[in-house]
């Protein structure tokens, strides 16, 4: 896979479309990047790495996605200014810091943080 770009799609199965198009523009602080299609909403986080939503009501609550942003703080505490709080706040014994969200399917949505020691 070395200099091979991939392009990374991680889907999140939801049974309420709205909702969970509002929801994750909550979390995110942006509406959808763009529309694939009437069911499905696609958010660029980085060049070639995306999430979305895609209406399957059959696959709902069971999606697992987690993510690191630049900036684990900033992200934290601008999801929490609209109102989208993490359900728990882990570090691990190696520092790394994650909090996890769920929305109201019950999908699971992870931020991950680099060590405190290591953030220049």
């Amino acid at each position: 896979m070395v200099g091979v770009t991939v392009e990374l799609f991680a889907g999140i199965a939801v049974s309420d479309f709205d909702r969970a198009v509002a929801w994750v523009e909550s979390l995110l602080g942006v509406p959808a990047t763009f529309e694939a299609h009437e069911t499905e909403r696609i958010w660029t986080l980085a060049e070639h790495r995306m999430i979305y939503v895609v209406l399957e009501p059959e696959h709902a609550g069971h999606s697992l996605v987690t993510w690191f942003p630049d900036d684990y703080d900033e992200f934290v505490a601008a999801a929490e200014a609209r109102g989208i709080t993490p359900d728990t706040v882990e570090t691990y014994g190696n520092g790394v810091r994650k909090a996890t969200y769920h929305d109201p399917d019950g999908n699971e949505i992870g931020i991950g943080g680099a060590p405190r020691d290591s953030i220049a």
